[in-house]
């Protein structure tokens, strides 16, 4: 008898002393490799931590890699997660997932690069088509509104990158008759194959006096290109994105102008909107950020300093 009063006792005090479960978020990046992505985790684990909610975290290391980013999201649908919020690698590639998730009950969050379905709950993304048009009025600014310049693009089918490069190349035949696009290629989410491509730019184009890159890696490339030819000086370069070899760059005069995200505030909100939603609110159908010039000048100016070095390390274990 006292050994099952016991058994009762401790069932019991376990069943306690567990509690409810955590409701669990996945959110899943394109990749996972560029500093990007990492302050859209540490964003997304902050929410977690304010909110209530387990995050789970799972992305491919590569963005050309979609097979793996269907595998993932199929397997938080399998897990019966809570709610999904996905960075579409591919705005193609991940849509049979994505409403399978959807039709079994999930809700789901695109950020930071949309898909081709609207069967997903919330989309939240930086306003990437007037990144684009900043980009391209921050150039002209700095070149005189002449000369030919190269557009220095992600990778096909990203559709956040690809909407920087029509707002970029839209400006310029709107508002900037004497620029010209003299070459472009593909960079493909590396900074080694966007170093080749900038190279290639600045040997095929001796006359060229500036640069648009749509990524972080395509930015490094770009800079790294300019900064072994020793073009500095000759040569513009407008950076998408901020990361410390970015902001070096800054510094160093191979990178003139930066239009940053704020990748922290992404994954924050993208965490919220699924928590509102599963606490019975109606988040909206889209959610548009603004992106921000920063110049050199700018570096030391608080508001900035807080956006470009964000505290991941208090959020992500590295």
């Amino acid at each position: 008898m006292k050994h099952s009063l016991l058994c009762l006792f401790l069932i019991a005090a376990t069943a306690c002393s567990s509690g409810p479960k955590k409701r669990q978020i996945a959110v899943i990046p394109k990749a996972t490799s560029h500093v990007f992505w990492v302050t859209v985790q540490a964003g997304a684990l902050a929410a977690g931590q304010e909110l209530g909610v387990e995050v789970l975290w799972n992305g491919a290391p590569s963005e050309t890699d979609y097979s793996r980013q269907i595998q993932i999201i199929d397997s938080m649908v399998a897990r019966r997660v809570n709610g999904i919020a996905v960075a579409a690698a591919e705005r193609k590639a991940i849509v049979q997932s994505v409403e399978r998730a959807v039709a079994s009950g999930i809700p789901v969050t695109v950020f930071d690069s949309g898909l081709d379905s609207d069967k997903y709950m919330t989309f939240l993304a930086t306003n990437n088509y007037e990144g684009g048009v900043l980009a391209a009025r921050e150039l002209a600014r700095q070149i005189g509104n002449t000369g030919d310049v190269a557009l220095l693009m992600h990778m096909p089918g990203s559709q956040s990158t690809m909407d920087r490069e029509k707002g970029f190349e839209d400006t310029l035949a709107k508002e900037f008759p004497k620029m010209k696009i003299a070459a472009r290629q593909y960079g493909q989410s590396d900074r080694a194959k966007a170093r080749a491509a900038a190279e290639n730019f600045l040997a095929g184009n001796p006359g060229l006096k500036g640069i648009f890159s749509s990524s972080e890696p395509s930015s490094i490339g770009a800079s790294l290109a300019v900064k072994a030819r020793g073009l500095e000086s000759k040569v513009t370069v407008v950076a998408f994105d901020s990361s410390e070899t970015l902001i070096e760059g800054m510094k160093d005069k191979s990178v003139d102008a930066m239009v940053v995200q704020d990748p922290f505030r992404m994954g924050f909100e993208a965490v919220r909107t699924l928590v509102d939603k599963l606490d019975g609110k109606t988040p909206p159908k889209r959610i548009d950020l603004s992106a921000k010039v920063i110049r050199a000048e700018d570096l030391d100016k608080p508001g900035v300093k807080q956006l470009l070095y964000p505290d991941l390390k208090k959020y992500v274990k590295q």
